[in-house]
């Protein structure tokens, strides 16, 4: 075998490896999808924000000559889409995916899921708020739109697989298809994606997790001649403007932001606040309660009294979290030992930090932190790694934080 071929066999290998986790023996039966047919023979649904990352994921595959449809949903009221800038899913962003698809000459659908998206995703979101918990909407909408319905429409269309732009990487473990960190530690998007099933997971694709920047997928735009090669990347959940959660959930629940009293964990009343749900767990800053002699923290909500009771910064730290709505990645079931010593991020910003997992069901857990966490709020979520490894094994949601 000449040299120039034993380099092209082995740079196939790697890529492919890499690219769909692929661990394969006979690598030359199949395409870098991971399906033994030509790609030509391969339909590959793929879900596009109209951002960079998807759109460089539609664009390549439909360079490599698979059969690719770009799908792209929207999520929510359109005129105020179109009037918002930073966020995924805006009008403006139909327009760019459409525009991709055009260039590249596949297909390209908009999908009206606004109803959808309200059932499963917003209403949950303003109800858990109302509630005293911290949501994670962009978690929910995976597990219950991208990854159920339309993933469910990938596979009435036919597709053999559905892609997207996630920074996360699929591999093929010995027990079947594994989820994995991105190799770009910085992209990262595995805390929002620990509720991916097993099903899901053997139909869903990742491209771009084994990228080790985001320079390199705007260098695959650029040289693709994509439009978005330099569009900024989205900021904000969709529907909440600037980051305003209040104002959101006062026009979705009209008289929700009841008046109450900021109690100290004493008993004292310090002040007065216009609403529970103008404060979050750990927030410090706003509270409108100045010229005490100790610095104060919200430490709790107690939505049926009204109350945002605050103390020391030492009451937020937390060892001990509950976990219900497990989904457990890992090869053998969840509840079959007693403890499983894993690392777990209870924030998507923060590293890893390791831990202990004591079951006490199929879908419910108790989780020890060996060091202690600040600010843990119920509605968060608790995602699970591999000790000293980039698996992930799942996670859950946290119930109660304090």
């Amino acid at each position: 075998m000449r040299l120039d071929r034993i380099f092209l066999y082995f740079y196939r290998s790697i890529l492919l490896e890499l690219v769909t986790g692929m661990a394969l023996d006979d690598r030359d039966a199949v395409n870098s999808l991971g399906f033994a047919k030509a790609p030509s023979d391969t339909r590959v649904v793929v879900a596009m924000s109209g951002g960079v990352d998807s759109s460089v994921v539609a664009a390549e595959l439909a360079r490599q000559g698979y059969d690719v449809i770009g799908v792209t949903l929207q999520l929510y009221d359109h005129g105020a889409a179109l009037a918002k800038k930073g966020a995924c899913c805006a009008g403006v962003d139909i327009h760019d995916a459409r525009r991709v698809a055009e260039d590249m000459g596949f297909p390209h659908y908009v999908l009206d899921y606004e109803n959808i998206f309200r059932d499963a995703v917003i209403d949950e979101f303003a109800d858990s708020y109302l509630a005293g918990a911290t949501p994670v909407p962009c978690i929910r909408c995976n597990e219950r739109v991208k990854f159920k319905d339309l993933l469910e429409t990938a596979k009435d269309l036919d597709a053999d697989c559905m892609a997207t732009g996630h920074y996360i990487q699929r591999k093929v473990g010995t027990a079947g298809p594994e989820l994995h960190m991105a190799a770009d530690v910085a992209r990262d998007q595995s805390y929002f994606l620990f509720s991916t099933t097993p099903a899901q997971l053997s139909f869903l694709r990742f491209p771009l997790g084994h990228l080790m920047s985001k320079s390199e997928t705007r260098v695959l735009a650029a040289r693709h001649g994509l439009g978005v090669a330099d569009k900024p990347d989205s900021q904000d959940i969709c529907f909440v403007p600037n980051g305003d959660y209040a104002s959101v959930i006062e026009k979705l629940r009209p008289g929700a932001a009841e008046p109450g009293d900021i109690v100290h964990v004493d008993g004292r009343v310090v002040g007065t606040h216009k609403g529970v749900i103008h404060y979050t767990i750990g927030q410090r800053r706003g509270l409108g309660i100045g010229g005490l002699e100790e610095p104060l923290y919200v430490v709790k909500l107690d939505v049926d009294a009204r109350h945002v009771i605050v103390g020391p910064k030492e009451m937020l730290s937390t060892r001990v979290v509950p976990v219900r709505e497990v989904n457990w990645l890992g090869d053998t079931p969840f509840a079959s030992q007693d403890e499983w010593s894993v690392s777990v991020k209870v924030r998507s910003t923060r590293p890893p930090t390791e831990a202990l997992i004591r079951p006490l069901s199929e879908t419910s857990a108790e989780i020890e932190l060996f060091t202690p966490e600040e600010g843990v709020a119920p509605g968060q979520a608790c995602v699970f790694y591999e000790r000293s490894g980039t698996r992930v094994l799942g996670g859950g949601w946290i119930w109660r934080g304090y």
